[in-house]
């Protein structure tokens, strides 16, 4: 089946949000050899662990399956009460990361969570805060989001200083154990209100193909 016919249904293949330097949309099958080339470069030093689930440690021949079954599993369990919006991020049109918002029970709780991850390569360069940003303003300008939060190891220098500088405020801490040792997580926290005061120093994005899957968000009414 074509990837055109797929939008019938799925109209998640054709949102884009396109930011100065990024291409950020949900990936086809097709864009998984891309992506899987993408983490085999390198994501994190070997010594590091950035992640709560440990992921990136299965061999690659492994991590290829699961990471295909995980994209996978974001269609086949997507529902209105329950969604979780993986983007490829492409720069040039070469994958260098992906960035995710999901959120559960969004009709009625407006609060969506972020994760991503960058290429070695890709990371210092600002990339980073640009996609969160874009994923940011699809989730308060065009969903209606209320609240956003994102959590990080307080030793992840890059991504807790991409919810700084992107104005979130710390609201707590956990502890994890990706690699068996207990290591603390910091929460982030940005409201609505934050978030729309801020928004005109922040990156922004041109955002489209949205008004075919409202319903899929559980929303009523246009978008972009």
């Amino acid at each position: 089946m074509s990837s055109r016919a797929a939008l019938s249904f799925w109209p998640l293949f054709d949102l884009r949000l396109v930011t100065a330097r990024l291409v950020l949309r949900a990936p086809t099958d097709d864009d998984f050899p891309g992506l899987i080339a993408a983490i085999d470069s390198g994501i994190h030093a070997p010594e590091e662990m950035p992640f709560s689930a440990p992921w990136t440690d299965t061999a690659p021949e492994a991590r290829a399956r699961t990471s295909a079954q995980f994209w996978w599993s974001q269609r086949a369990g997507w529902s209105p009460d329950g969604w979780h919006l993986g983007l490829a991020v492409l720069r040039d049109g070469q994958a260098i990361g992906v960035q995710d918002v999901a959120a559960k029970d969004f009709k009625v709780l407006r609060e969506v969570t972020t994760g991503s991850w960058l290429t070695l390569g890709a990371q210092g360069q600002g990339f980073g805060k640009e996609m969160r940003a874009a994923v940011l303003q699809l989730a308060f300008e065009d969903l209606g989001a209320e609240v956003a939060r994102s959590e990080a190891f307080v030793d992840n220098s890059s991504s807790v200083g991409v919810s700084r500088a992107l104005g979130y405020r710390e609201n707590g801490f956990s502890r994890a154990a990706p690699r068996g040792t207990p290591r603390a997580q910091v929460h982030f926290e940005m409201t609505r209100e934050e978030w729309l005061a801020r928004r005109d120093q922040l990156p922004r994005a041109e955002i489209s193909g949205l008004r075919a899957c409202l319903a899929m968000f559980g929303l009523d009414g246009t978008g972009a």
